[in-house]
Formats: C-alpha cells, structure tokens, sequence
C-alpha cells in the first residue's frame, strides 16, 4: 500500500511482503528499485530537490527508520513495521541462495567488501556472486562500473554507497543496469563484514540505533543524529498541527495522486 508521508511516497509493507516484491522481480526479470526510507535521508531531501526526486521515482519506498514508522503512525497512517535494509538485504541473500539468485555487491571499501563476501558465502554456502565492485571507483570509471555489472547477469545488485551517491547512480544507470532487483544498502556491508556492529535488539526496537551508533563513533556521528533528529522531529511537529487543524478527529492523510509505483 502505497501512501503519502509528509509530502513524500513510502509504501507500507512488511518484509515478508518485501521479501515476495524482490522475489518476483528476479523471477519475472522486471526491473524493480528499492529505497529505504530512514531520518537521515528525510532530512536530506528536504535541501536537495534531486534526492528528493530520485527517491520519489523509486518503484519500493521502504521504511527503514523508526523514526519514519513513529512519524507515519502518529500522522494516521497504517504502518504496522520497519523493513531494515540491512535486514532485508539478509533475507534476500537467504533466497539468493535458495533459488539461485545471483547477486552483485557494489561499494564499500575492497578489504570491507572481501570480509563481506566471504561472511556471506560462509552463511550461505550455496550462494554465488554475479559479481562485485568496491565504491570507491573515480566519475570517469564510472561507465566501466556499470557494463561490469550489466556483463555479469545478476539478478539483484546491493549498492553501499552513501546518500546522495547511490541514488544519482541508479538515477543515471538503472535503466541500463539490467538487473532486476536494485537495492541501496548504505552501510550494510559494514555490518555484514563485522566491521560496524548492530545496536542490541532492545535499542532497536526503542528507536534508539542512532543512540548507539554515537556510542561507538562520537567524533563522526553526534553532530550528524543531534541535527538530523531535530530537524525530523520539526518537520513532523508541522505536519501534526496542521493535521489537527484539518483533521479535529485525527483522520489520516489521503494517498497520493496516481497508481502505486511498486512492481515498476
């Protein structure tokens, strides 16, 4: 189901429901982008129209943050859960592996992308890669990137890389890519090599990753969650007062114009 948030699409799916989008996609080969939706990105788009633009186009609008689930309920809207992106990208390596999927794992650093690799693999021991290409390749490389993957016949490709990056790429390339399933990670493939660890379970179900994360980057990270939480928790306590205005008895926001974008 798709709905309107605070001026922007997201689509209100659970992860099995995800899972079966991205499934389909490989199945059928229609092309099929995913973008999760968390605060920080949210706050960026507001500055940065073409961000903004490419998130909109996206076929999935996931909700990846609890702060865009906390925000969609309070507005009355039926969010019933989160899709975590590095969660997600966890599953659909699951079915990779069961169905034969091959999968593409573009960004990060080459010794990050290695170790996540072989942790994969040492999941999965069924599981092969289409292919796979750090992040941190020059503009001008750019198009070498791209017949990489379009050579390689993946049937899903995972790109950690950080906002706006990955959604300018897929913005320019997804049409020629020729993969099915497009996803952007940011920074899962740190999780999945083990060099970025996960909040505790309890955390993230408080809503409190961002909390952890300070703990282990302070230096990087508390000016970057202070000022994006804020600006968040602004833009929603707008919208909550205008809909009360509007709506005395709390009624939802409506859909937004035109057909769901999910499924192309």
């Amino acid at each position: 189901m798709r709905a309107a948030f605070l001026g922007y699409p997201i689509d209100l799916l659970t992860m099995a429901e995800t899972v079966e989008l991205a499934h389909r996609a490989m199945r059928s080969r229609q092309r099929l982008q995913h973008v999760a939706l968390n605060v920080a990105k949210f706050v960026n788009m507001q500055s940065d129209p073409v961000l903004a633009a490419d998130v909109a186009n996206s076929d999935v609008v996931g909700i990846d943050g609890m702060g865009i689930l906390w925000g969609a309920r309070a507005l009355g809207l039926p969010a019933t859960s989160r899709v975590a992106g590095v969660d997600l990208l966890a599953e659909l390596l699951a079915v990779c592996a069961q169905e034969g999927f091959k999968p593409y794992f573009l960004g990060a650093t080459s010794a990050v992308l290695d170790r996540a690799l072989q942790v994969a693999r040492e999941r999965h021991p069924s599981l092969v890669f289409a292919g796979w290409h750090d992040g941190y390749f020059k503009r001008e490389q750019e198009n070498e990137v791209v017949r990489d993957i379009q050579s390689s016949a993946a049937d899903c490709l995972f790109i950690g890389m950080p906002t706006p990056r990955k959604e300018r790429f897929l913005a320019a390339h997804r049409d020629d890519l020729g993969v099915p399933f497009i996803m952007g990670v940011g920074g899962a493939f740190d999780v999945l090599a083990g060099t970025v660890r996960r909040a505790p379970v309890r955390l993230q179900k408080l809503g409190l990753e961002w909390l952890y994360r300070i703990y282990q980057e302070p230096g990087r990270m508390w000016w970057r969650y202070a000022k994006t939480n804020a600006l968040f928790a602004g833009v929603l306590a707008q919208a909550l007062i205008r809909q009360g205005l509007r709506h005395p008895l709390g009624a939802p926001g409506a859909l937004p114009p035109g057909p769901s974008r999910i499924g192309g």
